[in-house]
C-alpha cells in the first residue's frame, strides 16, 4: 500500500528514466522533532523515485535567517525550504515561489483544513503545503493540578494559571510552575509575548500603523508576564525557546507549559517524556474580561525557491511528505499519536485519531484563531503572533531582544517598551507606513 503511495506521487518519467533522471536535492528544514523524524523515513522516497535527498536542519531563529538571505539573494542553495504562515503570502507575492498547483487528484488539496490552506496560498494560489499546522494550547501536569488542590477549566484565565503556578511551584524539587518562552527572535519569545498581549486586549499596531507600546495593554500585559515567570518559571527562561521549554516539561521540571500544539505527542510518548500519562490539556487563556485567547495559528510547510533547478524532483517530495499517506507511514511505524498533526480535515475524522487525548483539543485551538481578527481592537494587518508586512521580521527580532533583557533582569519593562515603540515608529515611517 505505500509504495503505491509513493509511487503516485513521483511522475513516471522519473521512475522509468532510471538513475540518469535521478537528482540530489537539498532540503533546509527546523530541528524541531516532527521534521527530525521525517528524515528517516526519507529512504521511501528515494528507494521510489532514485531521488536522493541531503538535510540542512537548522534552530529555528538560524533557519529563517539562511532561507531568508538565501531566497532574498537567489543564493541557491536549498531546493525546498522549511517556511511558514509569515514568509509563504509575502515571498509568493514577489515571485520568489513556485507555485504548487498540478498536485495530483489523489494528494486532495481540498483536505487540507482551510485555516492552514488560506494561510499559506497568495491570492487563491498554494504556495507552500503544510507539514503540520499549529496552535497553542495549555500542557500541565494533572498530577501536580490535583496535588494543589486545584482544576484546570477548559478555558482558563491567565488569572488562574498564575494561581496554579504558584501552587505547583516546588524549588526544593526542581519543579517550575509555568514554564514559558522568553529567547529572543521573532518568531520564539516574540511569538509568545505577542500572544499574551493580544490576550491582554492590545495590539502592535493602530489603524493607522501607530505602534501601541506606548499603550496601556502592552504595559499590563509585559508585567504580568515578567511577574508570573519570576515567581514561578525556570531559573534562566529568558533563553528559552520552544526546545529548552519541551526539554524542561519531558523531564518533569514543569508544571504548566503553554505552547504549540504539535507538542503534545512528545510530552506524552513514554520513550521520551517521563510524564508521558500525567498530561493534560486546555484551551490558551485569555485575561478576565477580554475576549481574545493566547492562541496562534502556524504551520511549518514546505516550499520551493524559483530557479530552482531541480523543481520537478523537489514538487514529488513535498507530495510524498505532505500526502494523507505519509500520515499512515508514521501511524504504521509510530502510532497515531506521533503522526503530523493539524494539516488535513480527513485526520480529525480518522476513527483511529479521534480518542487521542491531545486531537479535539488540537483541532479547537486552531479553529479558534483567526489572523483575520487577531485582537480586541481593529487592526491594519492581519496575523496573530506575527504581522503579515516585510518589515516585520526584523522590527519584531529587535522588539523581542528588549524584552528578553527584561526576563534577563537587564532593564525594566518601562525601558523596554519605551525602546520599542521608538524603534518601530522609526522603522515603520522609514519603510512608508
Amino acid at each position: 500500500m505505500y509504495l503505491k503511495s509513493v509511487l503516485w506521487a513521483a511522475s513516471a518519467a522519473a521512475l522509468t528514466a532510471g538513475a540518469a533522471s535521478a537528482e540530489t536535492i537539498t532540503i533546509a528544514t527546523v530541528n524541531n522533532g516532527d521534521m527530525i523524524r521525517m528524515q528517516k523515513y526519507t529512504d521511501k522516497f528515494t528507494e521510489a523515485t532514485g531521488h536522493e535527498v541531503e538535510w540542512v536542519t537548522l534552530e529555528e531563529n538560524v533557519l529563517r535567517q539562511r532561507v531568508t538571505t538565501d531566497i532574498s539573494t537567489k543564493g541557491g542553495q536549498f531546493d525546498i525550504m522549511t517556511i511558514g504562515m509569515y514568509e509563504t503570502p509575502i515571498w509568493g507575492a514577489n515571485g520568489w515561489l513556485v507555485p504548487l498547483d498540478g498536485m495530483s487528484a489523489e494528494y486532495d488539496v481540498d483536505d487540507i483544513l482551510p485555516a492552514m490552506r488560506g494561510g499559506l496560498s497568495h491570492d487563491g494560489t498554494l504556495y507552500a503545503a503544510p507539514f503540520y499546522g499549529e496552535s497553542s494550547m495549555i500542557m500541565y501536569r494533572t498530577d501536580l493540578m490535583e496535588k494543589a488542590g486545584l482544576e484546570m477549566p477548559e478555558a482558563p484565565t491567565w488569572q488562574f494559571i498564575r494561581e496554579a503556578a504558584a501552587a505547583m511551584t516546588d524549588r526544593d524539587n526542581d519543579i517550575n510552575g509555568i514554564c514559558l518562552r522568553g529567547k529572543a527572535g521573532w518568531g520564539e519569545g516574540g511569538a509568545f509575548i505577542t500572544v499574551t498581549a493580544n490576550s491582554f486586549g492590545a495590539r502592535w499596531f493602530d489603524e493607522d500603523w501607530k505602534p501601541q507600546f506606548d499603550q496601556p495593554e502592552w504595559k499590563e500585559a509585559l508585567t504580568f508576564f515578567v511577574d508570573m515567570m519570576n515567581e514561578s518559571g525556570p531559573a534562566g527562561y529568558a533563553t528559552n525557546g520552544f526546545n529548552e521549554n519541551l526539554s524542561l516539561f519531558q523531564q518533569g521540571k514543569c508544571g504548566m507549559w503553554i505552547d504549540a500544539t504539535v507538542a503534545a505527542s512528545f510530552v506524552t510518548n513514554p520513550n521520551d517524556s517521563t510524564v508521558a500519562d500525567q498530561v493534560g490539556f486546555a484551551l490558551a487563556p485569555n485575561s478576565e474580561g477580554v475576549d481574545k485567547r493566547a492562541n496562534w495559528l502556524w504551520a511549518w510547510a514546505l516550499a520551493i525557491p524559483a530557479g530552482t533547478q531541480k523543481e520537478d524532483a523537489a514538487k514529488q517530495f513535498i507530495e510524498w511528505a505532505t500526502s494523507k499517506d505519509y500520515i499512515e507511514l508514521v501511524a504504521e511505524n509510530e502510532g497515531w499519536a506521533n503522526v503530523p498533526p493539524g494539516a488535513r480535515q480527513s485526520l480529525y475524522e480518522n476513527p483511529n485519531y479521534k480518542d487521542i487525548p491531545f486531537a479535539q483539543m488540537t483541532l479547537k485551538s486552531i479553529l479558534a484563531a483567526d489572523p483575520e481578527n487577531c485582537c480586541v481592537k481593529p487592526t491594519p494587518y492581519t496575523g496573530i503572533q506575527f504581522v503579515a508586512i516585510p518589515e516585520f521580521a526584523g522590527i519584531a527580532t529587535q522588539v523581542s531582544q528588549e524584552f528578553s533583557a527584561v526576563y534577563a533582569g537587564q532593564q525594566s519593562v518601562d525601558e523596554a517598551l519605551a525602546k520599542a515603540q521608538a524603534f518601530t515608529a522609526e522603522e515603520m515611517e522609514a519603510a512608508g507606513y
